[in-house]
């Protein structure tokens, strides 16, 4: 995979402003990928694309968009048409989420993840189809291993929604790929500030949850999970679709 593999590319992430939508950002740009940089705060996507630019000189574009109303976002594909042209990668990886018990989830707080979550990542791939398979695309869509722990408890609904785009994802590989428009799903553990907020508010939790990743530790953001993003987009992967694929140390068991 060479540093140019994905030049003139152009590359839609949603959350892109922290974490593993920031590591995706920069690694997808270090191969050469334009990068548009979608989320709430409009700063901190604008510290992303400068980062971008510090580091590799391609050209980013900063977009303040809540994927939870999801009139915004037919803005987000056409302004990135109106400034690249063309989209070749989607990664949806924004989300939110309501952990807890099931009895004390109300249904506004349900509605609210599907809406951020499938619902948007459904929406987004619909926009992006006819841009996507006018060369051929790649999407990455973010799940979750939650549904495969041993003990579910408090992860309900985050679990639901992240199968839910699982099911999507696979449904898109299988409609779409006469299109040659490629699906795919990563379910990451990464050093992100929604790890490091559970951390703080589950300690005991957290460091079980740590010793039961086989390679004993939790991922890069950019190194571990950005990195194997920029792989699945590349020439190398063209023939990877419909899969998910755990970033996680070895320790979940997808079956």
């Amino acid at each position: 995979m060479t540093q140019t593999a994905l030049k003139d590319h152009v590359a839609i992430i949603t959350g892109a402003g922290q974490g593993i939508g920031q590591g995706i950002a920069l690694a997808l740009a270090k191969k050469g990928a334009r990068v548009v940089a979608v989320g709430r705060t409009l700063e901190k996507c604008q510290a992303t694309c400068d980062a971008i630019a510090a580091a590799t000189g391609v050209d980013a574009m900063a977009l303040q968009a809540d994927i939870s109303v999801l009139d915004t976002l037919d803005t987000v594909v056409e302004k990135t048409i109106e400034r690249f042209g063309r989209i070749d990668i989607l990664v949806n990886n924004a989300v939110a989420t309501s952990i807890g018990p099931l009895l004390t989830q109300t249904m506004q707080q349900v509605q609210m993840a599907f809406q951020t979550g499938p619902m948007a990542t459904l929406k987004l791939m619909q926009l992006c189809h006819p841009h996507l398979k006018v060369r051929g695309g790649s999407i990455i869509n973010m799940a979750s291993s939650a549904a495969k722990r041993w003990d579910m408890s408090n992860y309900g609904v985050y679990a639901a929604e992240k199968d839910a785009i699982r099911a999507l994802t696979r449904a898109a590989a299988s409609e779409w790929g006469s299109d040659n428009i490629r699906a795919n799903n990563i379910l990451p553990h990464a050093k992100s500030p929604a790890l490091e907020k559970w951390i703080k508010y589950q300690p005991a939790e957290a460091e079980l949850f740590v010793k039961s990743i086989p390679l004993g530790r939790v991922g890069d953001c950019e190194k571990d999970i950005g990195n194997f993003v920029a792989l699945l987009c590349c020439p190398e992967s063209s023939y990877i679709s419909g899969q998910s694929i755990a970033l996680d140390g070895g320790q979940a068991y997808m079956n």
